[in-house]
């Protein structure tokens, strides 16, 4: 395949049991950019669920690894290899507890604190991919995060979701369109109010 496909990876936990979790935003996101292109996503031999089509009119694999988070990194190196994707041209949108509910911050790299990338980091031999983080925000009092993440957004977040899926999808067209900087200045800058 040419050098111009990009892979976009959502992480998630599958089934029905974590589908409205705070931890399953990637795959939110990933389902709006599914419905933009007007595919279906379909298995995959990589452990994931997968729709080919354009995004914004670039050739684009739209991938839902069919694991746990913390071992998302294998299908995301298997459908890297299967398509020949370079690790530059790999986009993974993921929850972020650390960046306030609604917003949403670009970056390439950097270290990571969260399970999912970092299993995505040691699969693909490096963190030099794209990443679209979405806010969750950090849980109330003295709640454990890893009992946060797997809770389901409170209902005056999840009034908010369409919106922000929506938007966190315009983050990803953003990065294929143009450079990670313009980005960064477009959706780091248009910041809802907390």
């Amino acid at each position: 395949m040419p050098d111009d496909v990009w892979l976009v990876v959502g992480l998630g936990n599958p089934g029905p049991t974590y589908a409205g979790n705070r931890h399953n935003a990637g795959f939110g996101v990933l389902d709006e950019l599914g419905a933009r292109v007007g595919g279906k996503f379909k298995a995959h031999k990589g452990r994931a669920d997968v729709i080919e089509g354009r995004v914004a009119g670039v050739r684009t694999i739209l991938a839902k690894p069919k694991c746990y988070m913390n071992e998302s990194g294998g299908p995301v190196a298997s459908l890297r290899d299967f398509y020949k994707i370079p690790v530059d041209r790999i986009i993974v949108v993921h929850d972020e507890l650390d960046i306030a509910f609604g917003r949403i911050r670009l970056k390439r790299g950097g270290t990571e604190s969260h399970n999912g990338p970092r299993s995505v980091s040691k699969a693909l031999g490096s963190r030099e991919y794209l990443r679209v983080r979405f806010g969750i925000g950090r849980p109330p009092g003295r709640q454990d995060p890893a009992d946060y993440v797997l809770k389901d957004f409170a209902p005056t977040e999840r009034r908010e979701l369409p919106f922000l899926y929506d938007r966190a999808a315009d983050a990803v067209e953003a990065l294929l369109l143009g450079t990670l900087e313009a980005a960064q200045n477009t959706f780091h800058a248009d910041e809802p109010p907390n």
